[in-house]
């Protein structure tokens, strides 16, 4: 290892600090950090900021050395105080629960290098795992298992990643190991064997064509080939890819389309001199997979059966599969986040850039926040999250009742953002119910829908104590709210469901005091209405004499002034029409059919407000509208109609025909009519006249 002023200061730092510790075989604590060191300067090849990094988070994690910004640089400090927090993560024993640590790891690494320096640690650990008690050995191999292992192989640093992997397999499956370790080196001079014999006949072919290439080769290790003999429930000898070989070839340019013709070329050869298992080809070259992966994949048969898999590629190709977005990690179909992976090629630029400031490298992913309870249960949050969403996260009732939390021991109020590592205590009181100013408070969609629905189980209650409230009130003011009215009531005062308006009433925002005025109000205004039609009808009754406007006579309306009538436009009636009257209170008098379809209803809830009329004994020179609607099985139906009308004392306003089924040969035809007519007596001549027409099926008025 390189030795330098600042690599020798935090050495001597360290070594004072950690000079009464010993690791578990009794040796001196520095021994760690020693090899740890090592790793990152001789075998990843880190600058002296890291290796010195290494030094003093041993030195404050075990013995509690203060690293200062003014002693060290703010970069240093960084890196250590990342790793510190790194160093608390003790990980469940559920793969489901690893990748959420595992994102806390890089959320941990302010310092894109942290990670690798943590990976650099680990291995360290597992290369000295002989010296651990066996309850931290077997703590020690699940957490590499499921978090550095992984990590390891996300940034391409895949000579650690086996390392890690077959040690791992010594200590879980110390048996399987042994076979696999020993069937390879036996097997290790009929491999060499086999790959020269394998390559002579390749390589004449391949400089005959001209084509310039890289040949790699290589075996499987250990773990890889367990994995495989697990999953295909084989021995070691139906595991077809222990040996592997990979054609690179040079390629001048990123021309695809040679690429391709290249790639096909090599593959032409291989398959010429050797038997392909056409079940084992995968051409990602003429169709890449989604995430960007090309390369040819072939499994073929030498002359004494030995199966050995090709893959053929070109540089680029190569490159991509190896340091871009289609890595190992991503095309063997483990999900990943697009900022993840972002970030994670940022850390792969520090390993190949040493010299270069990480300052202006983006940081890790920020969408998500990882906080701890009291007893280390990680729970995941939406970034911005606040002490309620955390409660919420745990359970509704919590949340519910959640009045504080105590965070890192320091009292907060239930509004306080949290930030990754913080741990959360939760304190409720039976007392505290959700308001309508939580849903500011809250980001995470599971916060906010059960806020709402705490809020609407709210309003149900208040409501329900409303309505007792308002009907215990009414009968006791012996008075009624009828629906028209209570509608009414609310479109003015903005309560736009019933629910609301009893749970105001229940939340006391609503005086009931202000419903009575309104009743009382309404009420006087209606007997207001009816006195004026009585008096109208007393009038007419002294004398029977009559004045016509339009033809109709409103018996009460005889010398009245300020009450004027009209003709209901729902039902349109004609001189001579069954009518009746109803005292609207800010239209006047509409006048309506008895057979209109809102007749039953007005006669039935307000015969208070129904007025008698009658016709003059003969019309005036006024006309009425009215529509009518005629079926026809036949197009041609509508000019006869025209015809008929053109007889009598009838105008046609306006005049609209369309097929009315989808097909015009078996179909009908509605013709829809709008008529001016001096009576309904005229009215009837002209149905009449259309019903006896041809090809007519139905005539109704509107």
């Amino acid at each position: 290892m390189t030795s330098t002023p600042l690599i020798d200061k935090a050495r001597s730092a360290a070594a004072e600090a950690l000079k009464d510790f010993t690791r578990h075989d009794g040796t001196p604590f520095i021994g760690h950090p020693d090899a740890v060191a090592a790793i990152v300067s001789d075998e990843i090849g880190l600058p002296e900021e890291c290796i010195a990094a290494v030094y003093l988070h041993e030195a404050n994690r075990i013995a509690g050395y203060e690293v200062k910004v003014a002693d060290w640089g703010s970069q240093i400090c960084t890196i250590v105080d990342g790793l510190g927090k790194i160093s608390t993560i003790k990980p469940k024993d559920t793969r489901l629960e690893a990748e959420n640590y595992k994102k806390l790891i890089i959320q941990y690494s302010r310092d894109p290098r942290v990670t690798v320096l943590k990976l650099a640690d680990r291995l360290e650990v597992m290369r000295s795992l002989k010296m651990f008690p066996k309850g931290n050995r077997e703590q020690k191999i699940l957490e590499t298992l499921l978090l550095y292992i992984p990590l390891a192989h996300q940034l391409g640093l895949y000579k650690m990643k086996r390392e890690m992997e077959d040690i791992y397999l010594g200590y879980a499956e110390p048996e399987q190991y042994r076979l696999i370790t020993n069937k390879l080196k036996a097997g290790e001079k009929d491999r060499e064997k086999l790959m020269q014999e394998f390559i002579e006949p390749l390589k004449g072919k391949l400089d005959g064509a001209g084509i310039k290439y890289k040949l790699k080769v290589r075996t499987k290790s250990a773990y890889s080939i367990w994995q495989k003999m697990c999953k295909q429930k084989v021995p070691f000898e139906g595991v077809y890819d222990v040996f592997a070989m990979r054609f690179i070839i040079e390629c001048d340019g990123e021309n695809h389309v040679l690429e391709k013709e290249l790639c096909w070329k090599v593959f032409g050869f291989v398959t010429e001199e050797y038997e392909q298992d056409t079940k084992r080809l995968r051409d990602w070259v003429t169709n890449p997979k989604p995430n960007g992966y090309e390369s040819l994949h072939i499994t073929v048969k030498n002359r004494e059966g030995a199966y050995i898999e090709v893959q053929i590629r070109t540089q680029r190709m190569d490159d991509m599969a190896e340091n871009g977005f289609a890595s190992h990690w991503a095309y063997k179909g483990i999900k990943r986040e697009e900022s993840l992976d972002r970030w994670l090629s940022n850390v792969r630029y520090a390993l190949e850039h040493p010299d270069d400031d990480t300052e202006d490298l983006p940081q890790p992913p920020s969408k998500e926040i990882f906080v701890f309870t009291p007893t280390g249960e990680l729970r995941i949050l939406t970034a911005g999250a606040t002490v309620l969403d955390f409660a919420f996260g745990i359970h509704t009732n919590i949340g519910s009742h959640c009045v504080g939390a105590k965070v890192n021991g320091k009292a907060v109020s239930i509004r306080e953002k949290l930030s990754t590592g913080d741990v959360v205590e939760i304190q409720t009181s039976r007392n505290q119910r959700p308001t309508p100013d939580w849903m500011n408070w809250v980001v995470s969609s599971k916060a906010r829908s059960k806020v709402k629905q705490a809020l609407a189980l709210q309003e149900q209650t208040r409501a329900v104590d409303g309505k007792e409230l308002l009907e215990r009130r009414l009968k006791n003011w012996k008075l009624d709210l009828p629906d028209d009215m209570l509608t009414e009531f609310r479109k003015k005062n903005n309560y736009p469901t019933l629910t609301a308006f009893y749970a105001a009433i229940g939340a006391g925002t609503l005086d009931v005091n202000v419903i009575k005025d309104y009743i009382l109000g309404e009420e006087a205004r209606h007997a207001a209405s009816v006195e004026a039609a009585e008096a109208v009808q007393a009038s007419a009754k002294a004398s029977r004499h009559y004045e016509s406007k339009d033809d109709i006579l409103v018996l009460n309306a005889k010398n009245v002034k300020g009450l004027d009538y009209r003709m209901s436009k729902c039902c349109n009636p004609v001189f001579g029409d069954d009518v009746f009257g109803f005292v609207t209170r800010t239209d006047g008098i509409k006048i309506h059919r008895i057979t209109c379809p809102n007749a039953a209803r007005l006669l039935e809830l307000y015969p208070y407000r129904i007025q008698k009329v009658k016709w003059a004994d003969t019309p005036s020179s006024g006309s009425f509208q009215v529509a009518i609607k005629v079926i026809a099985d036949e197009e041609s139906a509508s000019g006869r109609i025209l015809e008929v009308i053109g007889q009598f004392k009838a105008s046609i306003r306006s005049i609209r025909s369309f097929t009315v089924t989808d097909n015009p040969r078996n179909g009908t035809y509605e013709v829809a009519l709008k008529l001016s007519v001096p009576s309904n007596l005229e009215l009837d001549k002209v149905v009449s006249q259309i019903k006896n027409l041809k090809h007519i099926v139905k005539v109704s008025r509107q």
